[in-house]
């Protein structure tokens, strides 16, 4: 199985930019997509349903404009949820799980911290219920899980660590938590073949930073222990424009 996830920054403004070629180059049998910006009833309904997947899209019920993810699917679920179990976590359109019938697939939009201590400390309890259920539903498959986790793991994950030390998305609170998650039995895909610095998957859009090169890597595809033996490949695709963020892809071989 081939799988991508994109924070496509704005869904709308990404058709725009060459979205539609790259998704049927692509190839894919997953997409989850991030931070689409959208309610699926404002988007043609060719774009809304590619042919050939099914499509399902979790929007912000919280404001217009704001968070939201998709999948696009080839395989046709078991099940389909939307959000976290956890009240606290529901309406800002964060979370697609779907069940297949070797394993549960999250698409995930984290959030981010960097508003307010109270959005840090909401990031913070998002991480950890997020985590709770991944390890319930571990009980009875293995667990896929991709997309923006607006934090960058090590040194090695970001342009300028030393400068962003006490930013969040680098703060060791943050970083903790992805140590923890490691801990509890999960997979970075990507380092499984790439341990070269350098290779980011977000860029401000300020002082010419994509150029340069001076990035963070903060999207990701984990996988839970279970599954390590089937990752073919793990990859990222910074050539991709179109978004702040690329593409970053999963090959899973059963």
């Amino acid at each position: 199985m081939i799988f991508y996830s994109w924070n496509v920054n704005g869904f709308r403004a990404i058709l725009e930019k060459g979205f539609r070629n790259w998704f049927q180059a692509a190839n894919a049998d997953l997409v989850g997509l991030q931070e689409t910006k959208v309610h699926p009833e404002q988007i043609p309904e060719q774009d809304r349903t590619p042919p050939g997947y099914e499509a399902h899209w979790n929007a912000s019920q919280e404001k217009k404009g704001y968070s939201g993810v998709a999948c696009f699917t080839r395989i046709p679920p078991l099940d389909v949820v939307f959000e976290l179990p956890d009240s606290r976590f529901q309406g800002e359109g964060r979370v697609i799980q779907l069940e297949f019938e070797r394993f549960y697939f999250f698409n995930v939009y984290f959030p981010n911290g960097q508003m307010s201590r109270e959005r840090l400390d909401y990031k913070m309890g998002f991480y950890d219920a997020f985590l709770d259920h991944a390890q319930a539903l571990r009980q009875n498959k293995p667990i896929v899980v991709c997309g923006d986790f607006n934090t960058a793991h090590r040194e090695i994950d970001l342009k300028n660590p030393r400068a962003n030390a006490q930013t969040s998305g680098f703060l060791p609170i943050e970083r903790a938590w992805l140590d923890a998650f490691i801990a509890a039995g999960y997979v970075d895909t990507f380092r499984l073949f790439n341990n070269q610095p350098g290779q980011y998957t977000w860029w401000t859009y300020r002082f010419g930073a994509r150029g340069r090169n001076a990035g963070w890597r903060i999207d990701y595809f984990f996988v839970s222990e279970e599954l390590r033996p089937t990752v073919n490949r793990s990859w990222i695709e910074p050539a991709v424009q179109g978004s702040d963020h690329c593409p970053i892809g999963l090959e899973l071989a059963f």
